[in-house]
Formats: C-alpha cells, sequence, structure tokens
C-alpha cells in the first residue's frame, strides 16, 4: 500500500474509532439497571449552565454524576491506559506475546491491595498500597536487570519474571493467612478486577499517573517506530535506543501499576487489543498507539456495560476480559495470515 493510502487509511480508522468511543460511552450513561433517558442526559448537565426546568427526579442527577459518570471515566481511563502499555510492551521487547504484566508491576500491585486489606485499610488505601508495590515492583526490576550481565531486554524480561513469581508467592502466603470469613473473599474479589464503588476520587487518583504516561507516550509514539528496526539503526537515526527503550518502559509500567491499583486484575485487554488494532491500520505505531488507546477505551466500557447489566449480580470485569479475550486471541494467532 502506498505511503499516502497508509496515512488517509490510519486517520480514518482513528475517526471512526473516536465516533465509536463516543456512543459507547452516550449508551453507558443511559443504560443501566435505573434507566437515564437521552432527553435527559443532555438536560441534566445543561441544567447547571442554563436555567432548564427540572423534570427528572433528583435520584437520576444523583446517579449520572455520582455513579455513572466516575465509572465511564475510569473504564475509559484504565482501558486506552492497558492498551497503551501493551502497545508499547510489544514494540519495545519486538514480541508480540508482551503484556503490561510482563515486568511483574500487576503482582506487585495485587500484593500490595491484598496487604493493605488484610491490615484492614480503607478503600483509597488500599488503591495507594497497590500503586506504591506496583511502582516498588518496577524499581527492583530495574535495580537486578541493571546488575545482570547480557542483553538489556533479556535481562529485564527475566527480572520482571522473577520479582513477579515473589510477588505472586507473598500473595498467597497473605491468602493463607487471611481470614476466610471475610478478608480471603475480599481479596479474592479484588483479585478479579471491578469498577463497583467508582468515586470522583479514584478517578483523579488514577488520572494524574496515567496523564503523566500517556501523554509523553503519544508524544513519542513515532520513536517506537524506530526501537522495532534494532538499535543499530535507531543509533543511525540520533536516537539512543537504550535509554529511550527504559523511557518507554517505565512510562507502560506506570499505567500498568495505576491501572492495576484502582481496578484489580484485569487481563488480555493489552495484549488483544494492539493485535486487532494492527490488521486495521498496520505497525506504524504513529497510528497503531492512537488506534489501540481509542478501541482499548471503548472495549473495556462495552465490557463493563455487560458486567453491571447482564445478571442481577455484577460480574467481576476480570473474567469477562479473559472470556472474551482468550478465543479471540486465539482466533487471531490461528489464521492463515497471521503469522507472530
Amino acid at each position: 500500500m502506498p505511503e499516502e493510502k497508509r496515512h488517509i487509511n490510519g486517520l480514518w480508522w482513528c475517526f471512526w474509532l473516536g465516533v465509536l468511543l463516543v456512543v459507547i460511552i452516550i449508551l453507558s450513561f443511559v443504560w443501566g439497571r435505573y434507566p437515564i433517558s437521552p432527553s435527559n442526559l443532555f438536560k441534566i448537565p445543561l441544567s447547571r449552565i442554563f436555567n432548564i426546568d427540572q423534570t427528572w427526579p433528583d435520584q437520576m442527577e444523583s446517579i449520572l454524576f455520582r455513579v455513572r459518570l466516575p465509572r465511564i471515566l475510569l473504564a475509559s481511563l484504565v482501558g486506552c491506559s492497558l492498551s497503551a502499555a501493551g502497545a508499547s510492551y510489544q514494540g519495545v521487547f519486538q514480541n508480540p506475546m508482551a503484556a503490561p504484566d510482563i515486568l511483574g508491576a500487576a503482582a506487585g500491585a495485587a500484593f500490595g491491595a491484598a496487604l493493605a486489606i488484610l491490615t484492614g485499610q480503607s478503600s483509597m488505601t488500599i488503591t495507594l498500597y497497590a500503586f506504591v508495590f506496583g511502582l516498588l515492583t518496577m524499581a527492583l526490576v530495574f535495580f537486578i536487570s541493571h546488575k545482570t550481565r547480557g542483553k538489556q531486554v533479556i535481562g529485564l524480561i527475566l527480572a520482571g519474571i522473577m520479582v513477579g513469581s515473589l510477588f505472586s508467592a507473598g500473595l498467597s502466603y497473605i491468602k493463607l493467612i487471611a481470614d476466610t470469613s471475610k478478608k480471603l473473599p475480599d481479596i479474592t474479589y479484588w483479585l478479579m478486577g471491578s469498577f463497583n464503588g467508582t468515586t470522583t476520587n479514584k478517578v483523579v487518583l488514577a488520572l494524574i499517573p496515567m496523564a503523566i504516561s500517556l501523554i509523553p507516550l503519544f508524544l513519542l509514539r513515532w520513536r517506537i517506530n524506530v526501537l522495532t528496526l534494532g538499535d543499530e539503526e535507531a543509533q543511525t537515526m540520533g536516537i539512543n535506543a537504550r535509554r529511550f527503550r527504559i523511557v518507554i518502559i517505565i512510562l507502560a509500567t506506570l499505567l500498568t501499576a495505576a491501572s492495576v491499583a484502582v481496578t484489580g486484575m484485569i487481563g488480555w485487554v493489552g495484549l488483544v487489543v494492539p493485535h486487532l488494532m494492527r490488521r486495521l491500520v498496520g505497525n506504524n505505531y504513529k497510528y497503531l498507539m492512537p488506534a489501540s488507546m481509542l478501541f482499548g477505551a471503548s472495549f473495556l466500557l462495552l465490557v463493563d456495560n455487560i458486567s453491571r447489566n447482564v445478571t442481577e449480580t455484577e460480574i467481576p470485569i476480570g473474567i469477562l476480559t479473559a472470556f472474551i479475550g482468550a478465543p479471540f486471541f486465539i482466533y487471531l494467532i490461528t489464521r492463515k495470515e497471521e503469522a507472530l
């Protein structure tokens, strides 16, 4: 395909993915156990700016601003972040099987959250524990990989596997000693992932590290293309491949830690979404990164709608992403034209 045609194709796909996200956001506000009509959906926010007669109950306004708005924002942010992290890891490590949990940040965050639940901390403190331990995991991985010999990428992956395994063992021990009547069920439910109980404070807490990571990844996305060509090629183009790789990994790991901290363990999003977007826009990160961000937000928001509306009891979102993601990934890798 000529370069100009690929450029137009990438722009059009990003545009339509943006439209899809807007449509799903609107449907997410309307769809629920307490329905909100499309007319009220637009009237309620406008009533805070203009003088509009109130024709809706106060409960509807409360649900719109205090329940659905924070949840929709958080689901979109987490989906966007996990997809961006997955796409970044796959480009940096030049490995299509790389996922956001490859360096152990998810395991560290899970250990931190379980420790906070075990010691009876509040919901916000649980989130902070998870985020701090996710960052601690990242620091340990970089420290150990710096001491290893050989290729930097191999050292990072091996250090991530080792540190992640240690935190997973610690998580297993916490589950072993936790009170089976209260603490253990809480830990188990948290590990399955959920947006239930999302508050504005939690959205703000997640937004800060996500914005710090997502904006640079978006602006520097074209340089990931250079990394996929190899270190020598990057050097000839004036890019310090080693330093830039570290920057991208730190940003992607920060996204992973922030996502897991506020929602629990949600798998497959960061692995499946970038693969699917490659089929639409190709391997050029100029379009692959924004496409992955947009569709990741749409995908996780749609799954969350299914989670909270299909059954009377809300299904943990981590279960649904596994049910949807695993078969879909099998379909992707078994197609004749797909080569990993």
